[in-house]
C-alpha cells in the first residue's frame, strides 16, 4: 500500500466530519415497514427451508427500501442498489423452489415406499428418483383374484415390486407362498434369464387382496443398472434378499410323509429330488434298505460321531424297513399343515431317498 493510500484512509477514520447534531426527523412508514420485515427475514433457519423463509422476507423488505429511496429521498442510487437487491432475492426464491420440487417425489405412495425401503439403506434421493423414473412414476393396481402371471404363458419382460396388499403364488394348482407388501413379485424369474434370454413364468400370481405394485420394464431397467454401478449394486442385494426370503418360505412347508422337516439348505437334498442310479423300476420296494445290502446282519450307527466303529446288533430287534410299512396318511400330517402343504409324495418310492430314513439325522449318516 502506497503512502497516499494510507494517508487518505487515515483521514476517512480518524478525519471525517463529526455529525453536527441529530436530526428527530424520521424517514416515514415505508423505511421503517422495510427494516421490520429484513429484521424478522434474518431469524429464519439453514438449510433450503430455510434460506426459502430468509429471501422470501427478503423481497417485500428491499423493496419498501426502494420505495422510499424514489419517493422520500429521491436518490438515484438508494433506489438502484435496493432494486438490484430485490431483484436477486426474488431469482433466489424462485430457484429454491425450483429446486425443492426438483428433489420432491411425485407420489406419496412412491414417497412411503423411499422411507420404508430404500431410507434405512442410506440410498440418496437422487438415486431413488432414477430408480422411479425407470419405472415411469407409475403404481400399477390388481384386483382381487386377478392373475398378475399365468404359468408358462405369460412371459417374463418387466420386474415387479409389490407396495401393498398380498399375492398367491401356486403351481398346477398347488399353493406354495404369498408375496406380502415390501417384496418383489417377480425375483426369482428375473435371476434366471440373462439379459439376452427369454422365457415364461413358471408359476401363477394371483391377487388374494386389493394389490399396489410398480414395475419397471426389463430392457429399461437393464439400462440403468449398466449405466449406475451403485444402483446395480442395491437391485443384486435385494434381489438376493427377497428370493431368499421366498425360499425359506418355502422351507416352512416342505415334510416327508413320516413327519421330517427337510431342510432345503442341506447340500444333499438333491438325493431326495433325483433317483439313485442304482434303483430299479420297482422302486424302493425292490431294493433293500442301505446299510443291509440283502444281509440278515444289521448294523446299528451309533448316534455319537466321534465313533467310527460299527458293532453287529446284539439282542435287539431288526431296524431294517419292510416295503409295506404304513406311512402317516395326509390326514395324520403335524398340526398346522393343510393339504396344500408340499408332501413329498412323488419321492416315496425312490430308493435311496430321504423316505427310507427314519429321521433326518440318519440320512445324513
Amino acid at each position: 500500500m502506497s503512502r497516499d493510500e494510507s494517508n487518505v484512509l487515515h483521514q476517512v477514520i480518524y478525519n471525517h466530519t463529526l455529525c453536527d447534531g441529530w436530526t428527530n426527523n424520521t424517514e416515514g412508514a415505508m423505511y421503517h415497514l422495510g427494516n421490520t420485515i429484513l429484521f424478522l427475514g434474518y431469524m429464519g433457519g439453514s438449510g433450503a427451508y430455510g434460506a426459502l423463509y430468509i429471501f422470501s422476507f427478503c423481497v417485500p423488505a428491499f423493496l419498501c427500501l426502494t420505495l422510499w429511496g424514489w419517493m422520500t429521498m429521491c436518490g438515484l442510487d438508494v433506489f438502484i442498489w435496493n432494486l438490484l437487491l430485490t431483484l436477486q432475492c426474488l431469482a433466489q426464491v424462485c430457484h429454491l423452489i425450483f429446486r425443492l420440487m426438483q428433489d420432491g417425489l411425485p407420489s406419496e405412495e412412491l414417497s412411503a415406499l423411499y422411507s420404508a425401503v430404500y431410507l434405512p439403506l442410506d440410498v440418496p434421493v437422487q438415486v431413488f428418483k432414477q430408480i422411479a423414473t425407470a419405472c415411469e412414476n407409475k403404481v400399477h393396481s390388481l384386483e382381487p383374484e386377478k392373475t398378475y402371471a399365468v404359468e408358462g404363458k405369460t412371459p417374463i419382460d418387466r420386474l415387479s415390486f409389490l407396495l401393498s396388499g398380498r399375492i398367491r403364488v401356486s403351481l398346477e394348482g398347488q399353493f406354495l407362498h404369498y408375496i406380502f407388501p415390501h417384496q418383489f413379485l417377480d425375483s426369482p424369474e428375473w435371476e434366471s434369464l440373462r439379459p439376452t434370454e427369454e422365457g415364461n413364468f413358471q408359476v401363477t400370481l394371483t391377487a388374494e387382496t386389493e394389490c399396489r405394485y410398480i414395475s419397471w420394464r426389463r430392457r429399461r431397467l437393464y439400462l440403468l443398472l449398466s449405466k449406475d454401478r451403485y444402483t446395480a449394486r442395491l437391485f443384486s442385494v435385494m434381489l438376493g434378499s427377497d428370493i431368499a426370503d421366498k425360499l425359506y418360505s418355502l422351507n416352512d412347508k416342505l415334510f416327508a410323509k413320516s413327519g421330517v422337516r427337510l431342510d432345503i439348505r442341506l447340500p444333499s437334498l438333491y438325493h431326495v429330488l433325483a433317483p439313485s442310479p442304482h434303483s430299479s423300476e420297482g422302486g424302493s420296494a425292490s431294493s433293500p434298505p442301505r446299510g443291509s445290502q440283502g444281509d440278515s446282519a444289521v448294523v446299528s450307527v451309533d448316534p455319537d460321531p466321534s465313533n467310527k466303529v460299527c458293532k453287529p446288533n446284539q439282542g435287539k430287534a431288526p431296524m431294517s424297513k419292510s416295503a409295506n410299512q404304513h406311512w402317516p396318511s395326509d390326514t395324520e400330517l403335524p398340526s398346522g399343515e393343510d393339504s396344500t402343504s408340499l408332501i413329498l409324495e412323488d419321492f416315496a418310492d425312490m430308493a435311496g431317498s430321504l423316505m427310507d430314513y427314519g429321521s433326518e439325522r440318519e440320512y445324513l449318516k
